[in-house]
């Protein structure tokens, strides 16, 4: 399984604090060692550990829409991506990873698409063209999802006690 880590709304930009999340990130890497991935936008940091199962050569994350409005860090799996991904004719997609049929998939059906999934998963997206995001996991809930909410910001990750969200002060 991966780890994964969302700070969403943190007013500090600084190098310091994107060290800060890079180190809190890193505390999942045994989740996910084979890849550390990190994306910013403005106030919004996404960071990824990944454990290589499903297109270990390209599937690398966080994973995008074709012009990278939409970004989505992701742990679990969909089993039934290529059906999905047989839906979505007119998209392009980067890699054969299962899970970056989240992001078109968001593209094309708003936020309904949820339903659309069969797998153990959580996530976390984010649409860089409005600042909204998105969260979600599993409706059995077999891949976790914890949130931390501060003021104005809020933290999600897959794994109490590593990544702490009590441990950033905004």
């Amino acid at each position: 399984m991966c780890g994964i880590l969302a700070v969403l709304g943190c007013t500090d930009n600084s190098q310091a604090k994107r060290s800060r999340i890079i180190e809190l990130s890193r505390r999942l890497r045994h989740r996910g060692p084979d890849w550390s991935g990190l994306h910013c936008y403005e106030d919004c940091y996404l960071a990824h550990q990944r454990l290589a199962i499903v297109d270990p050569a390209s599937g690398d994350q966080p994973l995008y829409n074709q012009d990278k409005t939409v970004v989505v860090t992701v742990n679990g799996e969909i089993y039934n991506h290529k059906e999905l991904r047989a839906q979505l004719k007119s998209h392009t997609f980067r890699t054969g990873s299962d899970c970056e049929v989240i992001a078109h998939l968001y593209e094309e059906h708003g936020e309904d698409f949820v339903d659309m999934l069969d797998g153990m998963f959580s996530f976390v997206l984010l649409d860089t063209r409005d600042k909204s995001f998105i969260a979600a996991r599993d409706a059995i809930g077999i891949t976790p999802l914890y949130i931390g909410l501060g003021s104005g910001w809020v933290t999600l990750n897959n794994q109490v006690g590593k990544a702490t969200l009590m441990e950033f002060s905004f």
